[in-house]
Parts: structure tokens; C-alpha cells; sequence
């Protein structure tokens, strides 16, 4: 057994599998412009396993998921204080590539964005491109097979792979995303209201594509959904903005007990639908 610790976190889980890390970010604070809208957030996101952050809107949720992998710097009037680490390197150091950052924590968004006129192939494949990474088509049929299985997509797609990936539905143009952030080979993925777009059963697939997923990539999931978060996710973190202040974290920890012995009463308020 390993020991996680963080501020917040502190549990024996399983020791991780090799090439999974750990994600941990250390007092992130955050601006746009002269407004604070997060304060000195500390979070483990354990290798292997996946973290939900929730929260109402507004609270800095999204905001900390970009700043896990330097989105956040791209607005112009953003700014940052803290550390990201990834297994102990923190991605901010000075010497650190921002496509390095990309590269090894992947980002799905809220709305499924897959390049439309391109086919579902080379949605799957565009990555590489981006990241200077050299495959031959034998190496590329096999990446795009692998990927779209991992993604729960394979099967759906194997027979038109040529097709426009526009031509798709909302619930695969999701995977396919997901599929195109995994071909890049990421130590984490992480996913911003996947499904907040989705239908009943899209959802279901995209929550059973997150738990085929954790054992080969750590994964951090922004959900307004209470269900969701208690079942995809093994770590949970409670964040909150309180009359007019920035965001911060009032509890985290494993999700069974966020959800059914949490210690502050905001957060029991919370997951059992009291506000927000």
C-alpha cells in the first residue's frame, strides 16, 4: 500500500500502476485581472484514481482545471500564484515547455469540439501533429483503433472511419474527443462537464469510458452532477465562493465519505441538494 497525503487528503489506496501520476496542486491562487477568484487551493489528485471537483457555479472549479494544465496563462488579463506538480515537477518551473504541459495532461471540454469537415480518423491522429510526434500509417491505424476502443467508440465508427467526425453525434463527437486526447499517449486527463451536453444514455457511456480509463490515465472531472461525482469518482473536493469572495476548497477527501459523512456542514448542505 501507498500513502496519498495532501492538505485535504490523506488515505492508503493501492499503489498506482507504472506510468500513472499524481497531480497535486500546492496554494493555487488565481486572477482575472484585479479580481481574485481563486485562494490558495491545495489538492492531490491521486495517481489512478478519479478526483470530481464540485461546487456551484462560480466557485473556481473550471478555473483550477485549466490552471492544471496551463490554459489558464492564455487569457490575457489571468494570472497565477502556486504550484502545479506532476509526480513532484511542478509545470510552471522556469525551463518547462507549455507543450510539454499539454502533452502530458489533456484537456476535455464541456461542448464535444472535434475538427468537423475532418474525418474521424484524422481527428484521431491530429495530435500528433501538434506534439512532433512521427508515426507511420501502420502505427496510426493501430493508434486509431486502440484509441477509439479505449474511448468506447471503435465498434460504433470501425466501418466509417473516413466520415466527417461532424457527422457524428453528440455523444460520440464526445468520445472522439476523448479518443483524440488519449493518442497522445497523457499521464492525465482532464474533462470539464463532459456530459452536461449529453443525453441519458451518452452520459452512461462517457461514465463507463472514465472508469475503463483510470487505470491507465489519472482523470480529474469538473460535474455539477452529484450522481455523477459519487459514481465515477474515488477522490472528491468540495469548492465554494462565499459572499463575494474567491473560490477555495472546504473539503476534500474519498468521495464515499464527502457524500455520506462529510465533516462541514456546507458540504452536507451541498451533495444532498440544499443549495446550488
Amino acid at each position: 500500500m501507498s500513502t496519498i497525503e495532501s492538505p485535504f487528503f490523506t488515505e492508503d489506496v493501492p499503489a498506482p500502476a507504472a506510468g500513472l501520476a499524481t497531480l497535486e496542486g500546492r496554494s493555487v491562487s488565481a486572477w482575472f485581472a484585479d479580481h481574485k477568484v481563486l485562494d490558495r487551493v491545495s489538492l492531490t489528485m491521486p495517481a489512478g484514481q478519479v478526483t470530481a471537483l464540485i461546487g456551484p457555479s462560480g466557485c473556481g472549479k473550471s478555473t483550477f482545471l485549466r490552471i492544471l494544465n496551463r490554459m489558464h496563462e492564455l487569457v490575457p488579463s489571468a494570472s497565477l500564484a502556486g504550484e502545479v506538480l506532476l509526480d513532484g515537477e511542478d509545470v510552471y518551473a522556469v525551463g518547462k515547455r507549455l507543450t510539454d504541459a499539454r502533452r502530458q495532461i489533456g484537456m476535455v471540454f464541456q461542448k464535444p469540439n472535434p475538427f468537423p469537415a475532418m474525418s474521424i480518423y484524422d481527428n484521431v491522429v491530429a495530435g500528433l501533429k501538434l506534439t512532433g510526434r512521427r508515426a507511420d500509417r501502420a502505427e496510426k491505424d493501430g493508434l486509431v483503433e486502440s484509441c477509439l476502443q479505449k474511448a468506447g467508440l471503435w465498434k460504433e465508427v470501425k466501418d466509417r472511419l473516413r466520415q466527417p467526425g461532424g457527422g457524428l453525434s453528440g455523444g460520440q463527437q464526445q468520445r472522439l474527443c476523448i479518443a483524440r486526447s488519449l493518442a497522445i499517449t497523457p499521464r492525465v486527463l482532464l474533462m470539464d462537464e463532459p456530459c452536461s451536453a449529453l443525453d441519458p444514455t451518452s452520459t452512461r457511456r462517457i461514465e463507463e469510458t472514465i472508469g475503463e480509463l483510470k487505470s491507465e490515465v489519472t482523470i480529474v472531472i469538473v460535474t455539477h452532477n452529484m450522481q455523477q461525482a459519487a459514481r465515477v469518482s474515488d477522490v472528491c473536493a468540495f469548492f465554494l465562493a462565499e459572499q463575494g469572495k474567491p473560490g477555495h476548497i472546504v473539503e476534500a477527501g474519498a468521495t464515499r465519505d464527502i457524500f455520506e459523512s462529510p465533516v462541514d456542514p456546507r458540504t452536507a448542505d451541498y451533495v444532498n441538494g440544499r443549495f446550488g
